[in-house]
């Protein structure tokens, strides 16, 4: 076995080897992962705690990569710009979210992408009761279409004949054109229906 290369590990560099080794489909874990780097398990245990903490860098590396700087502005432009940025996240690295839906969240930017989200429905008037089923339903959300764009590019394919479903498949759109436009008309619903929880119906 070649000589460990201990003095050039960080926790950058394991964590960008750990999301690649996630996104091979290969088995994950810290045996695995240090024979990706070329070095012994002892030594990740130097820069890192163990498979959870690896996990963990790979949540923190993703945010910084996904949502380089903090979303502002109102209510609804915080919450389109987080479901948005996640989707790109969660598509682009589907075998990466089992890992981190398993694991408690305490990356402190990932932390701070969540206050900042839970900040702003408090801000627009969301009950505190409320703001953590809203963030938790943002989140899914974003999980949702970004797995969906793994779909394959044929979602229905009647056997029997069909009242409706079969003429609408005949002439629908497929793959990523298709989960795009549901995913924009979902983000419309959304954003409407919380609007209408915090500002109540409005006036005819």
């Amino acid at each position: 076995m070649p000589r460990p290369r201990v003095n050039l590990l960080s926790v950058e560099l394991i964590a960008d080897a750990a999301i690649d080794l996630a996104d091979s489909g290969e088995p994950f874990g810290v045996n695995a992962l240090a024979r990706r780097l070329g070095v012994t398990p002892s030594s990740l245990y130097n820069h890192v705690d163990g498979r959870d903490a690896i996990v963990e860098l790979m949540r923190g590396r993703l945010s910084r990569r996904y949502l380089p700087a903090a979303i502002t502005g109102e209510w609804d432009a915080v919450v389109i710009g987080t479901v948005r940025a996640l989707r790109r996240l969660y598509a682009e690295h589907p075998l990466i979210v089992p890992l981190i839906v398993g694991k408690t969240i305490t990356d402190p930017d990932v932390i701070a992408g969540y206050d900042r989200l839970a900040t702003a429905l408090v801000a627009a008037g969301v009950a505190d009761d409320e703001v953590l089923a809203i963030v938790a339903i943002v989140d899914a959300y974003a999980i949702g279409f970004g797995m969906d764009l793994a779909s394959p590019d044929e979602i229905w394919r009647p056997d029997v004949p069909t009242a409706t479903l079969g003429r609408l498949i005949a002439g629908a759109a497929g793959g990523s054109e298709r989960s795009d436009a549901a995913f924009e008309i979902g983000l419309d619903m959304l954003v409407a229906s919380l609007r209408m929880r915090i500002e109540g119906p409005q006036a005819p």
